[in-house]
């Protein structure tokens, strides 16, 4: 039985505790409130897995929990993401139409230090090598970062306002199936541009517009009347992958190695040839 990976471990336990930190937020606030965030996490899970079905363009290393090709710690992200952005723009001045478009550049900020140094820890791999595009990390992975966190966030909010039960209860449902379905849909479409000038200028074009957007509405945001855990979330994950990177590059040993999808034979070679100049330039 290969030994836990204590990178792995160390993103699971921080992963659960932001959780933690959010649904203690979501209790406060209604049932109906922590249902949302249970439902984002069904929604990160449910995504993964029809994503990968999908299009098969990345693989997870071997977690403590897996559902099938998908770690729960990554569900339990995605819902933890969702939920801190959300509560967070719920807070702007933003009209509700503009506050998903707000969430998806939050939530891709995010991932920004995120997926470049996850794939070197072998959480998981885009099979493209890690001088490819971004670090390693394909320009597609950005596009959907926005779509992922837009879609959910989007279809939530236009389904609660249906009345009563229907927008409490029904609507985080309602928006695990829209959410997933506006995914996919828009990694069908960015998946069929065959020009790569015209595939790279949507994403770059989707982007820019949504953050021009945003600065264009100019929203006034009251720090005052943010809970902690919209905070905590975002420093949490970039806290955990700077200091990953730090770590990593001075004992990049038996802690990474013991993955049990990422051997240390299938490692070892570009750990010793590669990795230390590849980090510096994150």
């Amino acid at each position: 039985m290969p030994l836990p990976n204590l990178y792995f471990l160390a993103f699971e336990i921080l992963v659960l505790v932001l959780f933690l930190a959010c649904l203690q937020n979501a209790w406060q606030r209604g049932s109906s409130v922590a249902w949302q965030l249970f439902a984002g996490v069904l929604f990160g899970l449910l995504l993964e897995w029809a994503t990968i079905q999908q299009l098969d363009a990345y693989k997870y290393g071997s977690f403590l929990v897996m559902l099938g090709p998908v770690p729960v710690v990554v569900g339990v992200a995605w819902g933890t993401i969702i939920y801190s952005v959300r509560s967070f723009s719920d807070k702007t001045s933003l009209p509700e139409w503009a506050r998903p478009v707000l969430d998806g550049l939050m939530g891709l900020n995010m991932d920004l230090s995120m997926d470049a140094i996850a794939i070197r820890l072998g959480m998981w791999d885009w099979g493209k090598g890690f001088d490819y595009q971004y670090f390693g990390v394909p320009y597609n992975n950005f596009w959907a970062w926005f779509w992922v966190v837009f879609s959910f966030s989007a279809s939530l909010r236009l389904l609660s306002k249906l009345p009563g039960f229907w927008g409490r209860w029904f609507s985080p449902a309602g928006a695990i199936i829209c959410g997933t379905t506006g995914v996919l849909i828009t990694n069908e479409l960015i998946t069929n541009i065959p020009n790569d000038l015209i595939h790279y200028a949507t994403i770059l074009a989707v982007l820019v517009s949504a953050l021009l957007l945003i600065l264009a509405l100019r929203p006034e945001i009251s720090i005052r009347s943010q809970a902690a855990f919209v905070f905590l979330v975002p420093l949490g994950f970039h806290a955990y992958f700077l200091n990953s990177r730090i770590s990593f590059k001075r004992h990049p040993g038996p802690a990474f190695f013991a993955s049990g999808k990422y051997s240390y034979e299938h490692n070892s070679t570009w750990a010793s040839s590669r990795c230390s100049k590849l980090l510096v330039s994150v």
